[in-house]
């Protein structure tokens, strides 16, 4: 079956941030094929450390019958995975380069994904259409918290759910000022505050605007617009971990967690 998508080359796309992390992510498409080629054909793992997905339970087990959104997908590896469990699927991506990708491998595997080039902060699709959300870095990076939580409330039904991976905190607390890598063990930057982490004018490598507030900040953000916590997970990169596969390196990782899992219902309830 061939692929099928929307292309949304009107919608608004608002704020400083969201202008640069498109230009961003435009310009730097090509360095993600290959790593998207490889997961839209592999089994479900996460983050830079690629844990399996019976470790961490981001996904349903079967999502047969359910709609489901992911909200910054890249080249739409994940994506495929939850259509491979039975969903029909949207994928959303501020990147026209990145959905290019995204598009070609749904053709290659007879997905019929539906990809839209928007914001996450600001989706052109109706209110209470989704049952399941998700966000692999992608949203839960490089959006604004506020606004992006309450498009994925708005976006869910009623006793939808919400699965999001991210950096922690204690990475952005470790980043070298001037974008060096990898991540350091001191802290660099007060913990209160840091909220809106902008790379654009450093001197290694830079482009994009990251948002990383504390996790009291979290939990204040999820209670107004109205998530319930069903879990948290701190990820630890595995035993045989090695190297650096993006900013931190596998053996500060397995010290200290690198990425976190929030997994939230809209209204408390459970569609699963």
């Amino acid at each position: 079956m061939a692929a099928w998508f929307a292309t949304v080359d009107d919608v608004a796309m608002s704020g400083d941030h969201v202008i640069e992390n498109r230009r961003y992510w435009n310009e730097g498409a090509a360095d993600w094929v290959a790593g998207g080629e490889r997961l839209w054909a592999a089994e479900p793992t996460w983050g830079q450390w690629g844990v399996p997905e019976a470790d961490l339970g981001l996904l349903p087990a079967s999502m047969h019958g359910l709609e489901a959104i992911e909200l910054g997908c890249g080249t739409g590896y994940v994506s495929a995975w939850m259509w491979r469990r039975g969903a029909r699927v949207v994928g959303l991506d501020v990147s026209e380069n990145q959905l290019d990708t995204a598009r070609r491998l749904a053709e290659e595997h007879g997905a019929p994904i539906e990809f839209i080039h928007a914001d996450a902060e600001s989706v052109p699709l109706a209110d209470g259409s989704f049952d399941f959300a998700i966000s692999e870095f992608g949203a839960a990076l490089w959006c604004e918290p506020r606004a992006w939580l309450a498009e994925a409330h708005r976006l869910l039904r009623p006793g939808g759910r919400l699965v999001f991976l991210s950096s922690t905190p204690l990475v952005a607390l470790c980043s070298a000022e001037d974008g060096s890598f990898p991540v350091g063990r001191e802290l660099v930057r007060p913990y209160f505050g840091m909220y809106r982490l902008d790379w654009t004018d450093v001197d290694i490598e830079p482009g994009g605007v990251e948002f990383v507030p504390t996790v009291a900040e979290w939990f204040r953000v999820f209670a107004d617009t109205g998530f319930t916590v069903d879990d948290y997970l701190e990820v630890q990169a595995p035993a045989d971990a090695d190297g650096v596969p993006f900013v931190v390196a596998a053996e500060w990782a397995k010290a200290w967690p690198s990425e976190h899992i929030w997994k939230l219902s809209r209204e408390g309830l459970t569609s699963t």
